[in-house]
């Protein structure tokens, strides 16, 4: 029982297709994940536009260098 059995669920999801093993999802139980969805996400208001900051506000980091190593 694995991926590559047509009769394990494993087997069908790595495959696509539906089968006793893996029943399609009813139409009634789409309706009630869509709506709980609905209802669980609340609306955002859109925030005003933030000012942009001019580029030289923030200084330049300094470059990290790294010693190499050397083989003796």
């Amino acid at each position: 029982m694995g991926r590559g059995d047509k009769k394990s669920k494993k087997g069908k999801i790595r495959s696509g297709s539906y089968g006793v093993s893996r029943p399609r999802p009813s139409l009634l139980a789409k309706a009630k994940a869509a709506s709980a969805t609905n209802e669980a996400k609340p609306k955002k208001e859109k925030a005003a536009p933030k000012a942009a900051k001019p580029a030289a506000a923030k200084p330049a980091a300094a470059k990290k260098t790294t010693k190499k190593k050397t083989e003796e």
